[in-house]
């Protein structure tokens, strides 16, 4: 064996595997957050920007999802319909999602991108009912294409229909 290895091998061997003392120490334990840091961020808004709230109820296209403070980490893709934002103050805002993703990340931090969101307070329910009439009738004659489109503007009236006042 070659002299390097010898020298190497005795020097590791003389040396101990963990320093103790060496960058532990001990601090105060965390206390878990009750609360949700929010992002709400649209290509042309910023609706909460680190915002902490109480709950979130999505509209995932798996299906509703309440999100509290610790939740277990999820990517979730969204389905048009109603972001419920329960805030500290204990008030609730909505808001209309066409569409979007919603992460949620390891310390309570949740993070929602969407195309398009407006408070559902903004929309009117006669002209929901009228765009929706109109959408009917093009999902059942034109084109293959003209079909498709209204197809998927009904998912996103029908599921506004159903929160319109």
């Amino acid at each position: 064996m070659s002299t390097l290895r010898l020298a190497s091998r005795s020097v590791l061997r003389s040396r101990p595997l963990v320093a103790p003392w060496r960058g532990s120490f001990r601090g105060y334990a965390e206390v878990p957050s009750d609360k949700i840091r929010l992002n709400l961020t649209l290509p042309h808004q910023t609706i909460y920007q680190d915002v902490d709230v109480v709950q979130v109820n999505l509209p995932a296209t798996t299906g509703d999802l309440g999100v509290l403070a610790n939740h277990v980490p999820t990517v979730e893709q969204l389905r048009p319909g109603v972001i419920d934002v329960v805030e500290e103050s204990g008030s609730t805002k909505q808001f209309f999602v066409s569409g979007g993703f919603a992460v949620v990340q390891p310390g309570s931090l949740l993070s929602i991108n969407a195309i398009e969101a407006y408070p559902v307070e903004d929309f009117s329910a006669e002209a929901v009912r009228a765009q929706l009439a109109e959408a009917q009738k093009n999902a059942t004659s034109g084109s293959e294409i003209d079909q498709v489109e209204a197809k998927i503007e009904l998912e996103v009236l029908e599921a506004l229909a159903a929160v319109a006042k």
